[in-house]
């Protein structure tokens, strides 16, 4: 296999295993905001980052898979 291709599986796969171990911190940060209201700025944040980081990684994943599929099927 190509160093290409162990590239991008490698990214997903961290991707996914670094997401995953976030997400418990996540959902006690979300109870934490939801039982108080008067929450600081900086809660709020790392809860949108997180959103926005998985959004990006997810993208970049799908782009990635599209790539692989035009560099080895076609």
């Amino acid at each position: 296999m190509d160093f290409f291709l162990w590239l991008v599986l490698s990214f997903i796969i961290i991707g996914f295993v670094v997401l995953v171990s976030m997400k418990k911190n996540m959902e006690i940060k979300l109870a934490f905001i939801k039982t108080n209201i008067e929450t600081t700025k900086g809660s709020t944040q790392s809860i949108i980052w997180w959103i926005v980081g998985t959004t990006v990684w997810g993208i970049v994943s799908m782009i990635l898979i599209v790539w692989c599929f035009h560099e080895y099927l076609g």
